[in-house]
């Protein structure tokens, strides 16, 4: 009898042999390098968001116009410059549509990093030093939180797009323009939005964060920008690097799959 059922039920055909329906492929296994450059963008911006309230200042060797002698810059600058390097390697090799996947799910996950934060900062503490000290750290106020999710979602999603429009006119072409002008606009833009809000905006009209003034407003804007620039530039070889090393392990996965 047993048997007997076991045969019944091989010849009993499923739900998609009925219909007549052709059954799903399996879903696509993630590569190593596509896991690891969204990790490496998630990495990047969850360091941002915990370290964007502390104001960071360097000496320069020549004074610049506004900024003078100091660069001063939100920590956030080197975490955040990060996000590009990753989600312009991502673009160049899985797509626009899969970048902006990428950027907006971690546009999402911000809310979780916050969540988790704040629920720790609000839950009992055992010593209330460490505890303030704690808030002190990873507690973000109000204005960096609302200036860094709204210039995460405008600068993200617009290098996407500034990359993918210029890859559409140039191929696999001028990679490093499009990596420099994609990230160059955005980083002005991301700059822009961020600190306005954080420093200006927000303290202004909701009396929360802190006003450095105008010319400190521009000086933070100028220093920045400048660093995440530099970054831009100095960059381009490592996604060059990044770019040629995926695409060359999937010639050789492809090539021996056809053999």
């Amino acid at each position: 009898m047993e048997h007997q059922q076991g045969n019944d039920d091989a010849a009993t055909p499923t739900h998609e042999q009925r219909s007549g329906a052709t059954p799903s492929p399996p879903a696509p296994t993630p590569t190593i390098p596509q896991v690891s450059l969204i990790g490496l963008f998630v990495a990047a911006l969850v360091t941002a968001q915990v370290t964007a309230a502390k104001v960071l200042e360097f000496s320069l060797p020549v004074a610049l116009p506004v900024t003078g002698a100091e660069l001063v810059l939100p920590g956030a600058a080197l975490a955040y410059a990060l996000t590009f390097l990753a989600s312009d390697c991502y673009a160049e090799l899985y797509g626009r549509r899969a970048a902006q996947v990428v950027v907006n799910v971690g546009f999402a996950l911000n809310f979780v990093v916050l969540v988790l934060v704040w629920s720790t900062i609000a839950a009992p503490a055992q010593d209330p030093a460490v505890a303030s000290e704690f808030e002190n750290v990873l507690g973000a106020s109000t204005n960096i939180v609302i200036g860094s999710l709204l210039a995460y979602v405008v600068s993200q999603n617009w290098d996407v797009l500034i990359f993918h429009w210029i890859r559409d006119r140039t191929g696999r072409e001028k990679l490093w323009l499009r990596n420099i002008a994609s990230t160059a606009s955005s980083q002005a833009i991301d700059t822009v939005i961020f600190v306005s809000i954080a420093f200006a905006i927000a303290p202004l009209t909701l009396g929360v964060g802190f006003y450095p003034g105008f010319e400190g407003v521009i000086g933070l804007i100028i220093g920045q920008y400048l660093l995440k620039l530099a970054i831009a530039i100095l960059d381009t070889p490592v996604v060059y690097a990044v770019v040629s090393f995926v695409r060359s392990r999937n010639d050789s996965a492809a090539a021996e799959a056809s053999t």
